[in-house]
């Protein structure tokens, strides 16, 4: 795996095709697919013009969003990337013709968007793996999991604790 950069188009660990691309943005990664010629393929919310930084965070809250090919500088804009095909020693990668069809087909089509079972990072994985997967939506899930269970266990202690002062009058 390649460490963390700014676009560079001539760069001795350039993406090949079928790649995973991942974006660091403030707070999250984005991932796209690499298809060659400096295109990637990625979702974006339905109604954005022009690439923008939070992209896949103006999906979270349209439950939609829309399968574009945009030249990779574009997409990375001002962030850093990296190649990271990280499920390669779980997952046998498609064929990488297989992969970029795949990614092709899929050009200006609007898809389902759910940060938890269908985010960029699923999206990505499906093309070139055949399994849709995310470790962030697991982290999430795992997150989400722990507050509930604390806030459970708060409510339970507040709940006790409020009965034993209404016997002490």
């Amino acid at each position: 795996m390649a460490g963390s950069k700014r676009f560079c188009a001539t760069h001795p660990d350039d993406p090949e095709p079928g790649d995973l691309i991942e974006i660091f943005r403030p707070g999250y990664q984005h991932w796209a697919l690499y298809v060659g010629d400096g295109y990637v393929v990625n979702v974006t919310p339905v109604d954005e013009g022009p690439p923008a930084p939070f992209s896949s965070g103006k999906s979270v809250f349209s439950r939609k969003a829309w399968v574009r090919m945009q030249l990779l500088k574009d997409v990375v804009g001002d962030d850093t990337y990296r190649v990271n095909n990280k499920y390669d020693s779980t997952y046998a990668p498609l064929p990488v013709k297989e992969i970029i069809r795949r990614a092709k087909y899929l050009i200006d089509q609007e898809v389902p968007y759910d940060l938890l079972s269908s985010n960029c990072e699923h999206f990505v994985t499906l093309l070139r793996y055949g399994k849709a997967v995310s470790s962030q939506a697991k982290k999430a899930i795992s997150a989400i999991g722990f507050v509930t269970v604390a806030a459970g266990a708060f409510s339970l202690l507040g709940l006790l604790l409020s009965r034993s002062r209404e016997r002490r009058y």
